[in-house]
Order: structure tokens, then C-alpha cells, then sequence
């Protein structure tokens, strides 16, 4: 198993310590691909995308609309 943690490189200023999902593009169970995205993460005003670093099946932990904070474990990939 490997997590997906929202990595604390994609925050530049740390000025607005969260952020927020805003769209998950993989359904929770999906089987993923490496390096497919996953997530939309909104980060500081900027649009990020998260993607799988490895191939698995998906488990999301938080939801659309979650705030996040850098090193946050927002799902697995089995």
C-alpha cells in the first residue's frame, strides 16, 4: 500500500497553510495507472493536480471539498 500525501513542496509561500480538493477525477475502488491524475487540488489560489505514484486500486480518505495541509494522507493505492 502507498499513500497519497499532499506534498509540502506544492505550498511556495506557506502564507495559506490549506488547501482544498476540489475535484477527485478517479472514482474511490477505480484501478489507476502510475502516474494518472487523481485529484484537483486548489493550493495557494492555483490549481494542482495530484497524480497516482503508482498502479493500483484507488481508496480516497477525504472527500471533494476537504481541506488539506501539507503532508495530509488523502487516500491509498492498493
Amino acid at each position: 500500500m502507498v499513500q497519497l500525501i499532499v506534498a509540502p513542496e506544492l505550498w511556495t509561500n506557506r502564507i495559506y497553510p490549506e488547501g482544498l480538493i476540489e475535484n477527485w477525477l478517479v472514482a474511490d475502488g477505480a484501478l489507476v495507472k502510475a502516474e494518472q491524475p487523481l485529484a484537483q487540488l486548489r493550493i495557494e489560489g492555483e490549481l494542482v493536480t495530484l497524480k497516482a505514484p503508482v498502479a493500483g486500486t484507488l481508496a480516497i480518505d477525504s472527500r471533494k471539498n476537504s481541506t488539506v495541509e501539507p503532508g495530509t494522507v488523502v487516500g491509498s493505492i492498493r
